[in-house]
């Protein structure tokens, strides 16, 4: 993932609503086929209850436990790339690099708090 400046001088207060999913909303944590595919399978699982309740909820167990590894995994990746971006300058770098290294922390810790 490159760093996104624009995005970093966003401020974190601003509204939500349907436009937060456009070009100038942070992007999702998950790749798109990921999520649909544990969507799909809750769906399933949704879909089958009555037929099958304890399938269901297993099936629904390993939906929740697959997008909460591919959480990790998503976010330990953003983490490595943008510690890489600030982690490796010279002490000398332009304290506005760094600050939007710090906004892109912010907007990142605030998305997980929020869940």
């Amino acid at each position: 993932m490159m760093y996104d400046q624009t995005r970093a001088q966003q401020p974190a207060d601003r509204p939500r609503g349907s436009a937060q999913r456009g070009p100038s909303g942070p992007e999702p944590l998950l790749p798109s086929d990921e999520r649909e595919k544990i969507a799909l399978r809750l769906g399933h699982a949704i879909n089958t209850f009555d037929e099958t309740p304890h399938e269901s909820l297993e099936e629904a167990d390993a939906a929740l436990d697959e997008a909460a590894d591919q959480l990790v995994k998503a976010l330990a990746e953003r983490r490595r790339l943008l510690r890489a971006n600030w982690q490796d300058q010279d002490p000398g770098t332009q304290s506005t690099e760094l600050r939007l290294a710090l906004r892109e922390y912010r907007e990142i810790t605030q998305r997980l708090i929020r869940l």
